[in-house]
């Protein structure tokens, strides 16, 4: 469901016409399996994020003394 939304998304706002209706989808499967049916379509509304995160070799300044350093969290992690 997600990727569809994304792509009828991106068609009505860079492709579709003025004058053209929203695009809808159809999604084709070789099997029905309405467990797997239901929970893809269930609950489409749920609250969702978006976030980036960025990764590196040093403890920020700000969780020095709260968090361990990479190498005495390795030895924890054992």
């Amino acid at each position: 469901m997600g990727k569809m939304n994304f792509y009828l998304s991106a068609l009505d706002e860079m492709v579709k016409l003025p004058h053209e209706k929203p695009s809808i989808g159809i999604i084709l499967c070789q099997e029905k399996n309405n467990k797997v049916v239901g929970f893809s379509f269930q609950d489409f509304n749920k609250a969702m994020g978006v976030s980036t995160y960025v990764t590196g070799n040093e403890l920020p300044p700000q969780y020095k003394g709260i968090l361990p350093d990479s190498e005495t969290f390795k030895k924890l992690m054992g």
